[in-house]
């Protein structure tokens, strides 16, 4: 990875969007980055609204439209929506809101998770918001079959993990509280339906035991972002921006732990749903 970052004044035009919540959607920068490092990126955490989990539908659509707006404005080609409560929410409006612009979302990993369980039984960890949303019901609908899928929302957790204790006593015992109905029920494959959730996917997988199989999708949906950009010419050589609307410290001290990139964080702010 490059360990170039881009100073915050305006990304070049040409450059990846990315937008979460806070400091989850780096788990999928990183893998944008290391399948397609010739590109500048722009990421954006919406630090003053984290999480997004329990906000309302419309509420998250709102935040939404205002962050894409701002990448556009910024120079972004392509945005992918680094954020499964988000994704859930508030993709199809995004596609609807701007109409040729490439949208690239997560989707729970249950597809593989089915494919790859012994038990007939997998786990997905996630917000209440994407459990309860449309995307992950169809992805169920369409891909389980006769796979039992246990959906486990995980309050509390990405507060845990913006506040940079990933494995501390309070993390552990959240983390086996949500694990435990899971493998009690026999669950031997588990899908992280939260891009903050990689961060503590030792601590998942030390609990869950060796035997139980994590699936992340952000290298997925890399490929699917290198999917949609095959052709266009990389605008390079690989500057990485990082905006927050937040504290920059937190969002600067994950980058450092996750990318490896010592980098300077630019503020922004909301102002009547747009960001400045």
């Amino acid at each position: 990875m490059s360990d170039e970052s881009r100073a915050p004044e305006r990304a070049l035009p040409g450059c990846i969007g990315v937008f979460d919540s806070g400091v989850g959607g780096l788990t999928v920068l990183r893998e944008v980055v290391q399948q397609l490092p010739q590109w500048d990126t722009l990421y954006l955490a919406d630090s003053a609204h984290c999480p997004y989990g329990a906000r309302p539908p419309a509420e998250i659509r709102r935040l939404s439209e205002g962050i894409a707006g701002h990448l556009l404005e910024r120079g972004a080609c392509c945005i992918v929506v680094a954020c499964n409560t988000a994704s859930a929410a508030a993709i199809g409006h995004l596609r609807e809101r701007f109409p040729g612009v490439p949208f690239v979302g997560m989707v729970p990993a249950v597809k593989p998770a089915a494919a790859l369980t012994r038990t007939g039984v997998v786990g997905v960890l996630a917000t209440p918001a994407t459990l309860g949303g449309q995307l992950l019901s169809d992805v169920v609908e369409r891909y389980a079959g006769s796979v039992r899928v246990l959906r486990q929302a995980c309050p509390g957790l990405v507060e845990r993990i913006e506040e940079g204790d990933l494995e501390g006593p309070a993390t552990e015992a959240l983390v086996r509280s949500y694990l435990e109905p899971l493998l009690g029920q026999g669950a031997d494959v588990i899908a992280l339906g939260c891009t903050h959730y990689p961060f503590v996917a030792p601590l998942i997988q030390r609990l869950a035991g060796p035997e139980v199989r994590l699936l992340d999708p952000s290298e997925a949906v890399a490929r699917q972002v290198g999917r949609v950009l095959a052709g266009a010419q990389p605008t390079g050589p690989g500057r990485h921006t990082f905006l927050t609307t937040g504290d920059p410290r937190p969002l600067a001290a994950a980058a450092r732990r996750l990318l490896g990139l010592d980098v300077q964080v630019e503020a922004v702010a909301w102002h009547d749903g747009h960001l400045g």
